[in-house]
């Protein structure tokens, strides 16, 4: 079947077909579904190299969890949005011991424009400060707030109930304005 034709086929569909030996249907839903895994990868780890191979070895448990596969109890990408989240935090935890000297400066290979300079002191501003939250707040506002999913599908994600998905996102948001609070001249935001 060609890949185009799988733009209309369900996500639970297109597992069971893979699950009968469908490469195409891999390829569809990597195509549907990677580039959003390692973007969530990228925001919590704050490294493209550990986000790609957080993503591919996400996708790699798609591939291996297919041919059991029961359709209906979950989405595939509320799925593989917590495996995603688990193995971040797996990463960051191990990261937690790691000196600041040691850990290689950001470079950004792009040419700088004026008109972006604000907004990306903002971004590294937030960065910093998302940073400093702890992993489940960081997560939950991460994709609550950048992903824009849902409550219900984020207490999904990190097994945790809708009330909890909200204190920790509304403690998370407070702690990044106490954080920002003395940046605002700076940022251009008063």
């Amino acid at each position: 079947m060609a890949l185009d034709a799988m733009n209309d086929i369900s996500d639970d569909a297109l597992m069971v077909h893979y699950a009968n030996g469908d490469t195409q249907a891999a390829r569809a839903l990597t195509y549907r579904h990677a580039p959003r895994v390692l973007a969530l990868s990228r925001r919590l780890l704050q490294n493209t190299a550990e986000a790609e191979d957080v993503a591919q070895d996400a996708m790699l448990r798609l591939w291996k969890v297919a041919p059991n596969w029961r359709q209906g109890e979950a989405k595939v990408s509320t799925w593989l949005y917590r495996i995603t989240s688990n193995l971040c935090i797996d990463r960051m935890r191990k990261k937690k011991g790691t000196n600041l000297d040691e850990i290689p400066e950001l470079v950004d290979d792009k040419p700088s424009i004026e008109s972006r300079m604000q907004s990306n002191d903002r971004a590294t501003a937030l960065q910093a400060a998302m940073a400093q939250l702890p992993a489940r707040q960081k997560l939950a506002v991460t994709l609550r707030h950048i992903e824009e999913l849902s409550n219900p599908q984020i207490a999904q994600i990190m097994d945790i109930s809708v009330d909890a998905v909200e204190s920790l996102t509304a403690r998370g948001k407070r702690t990044l304005a106490g954080l920002l609070l003395g940046q605002k001249e700076k940022l251009g935001l008063e």
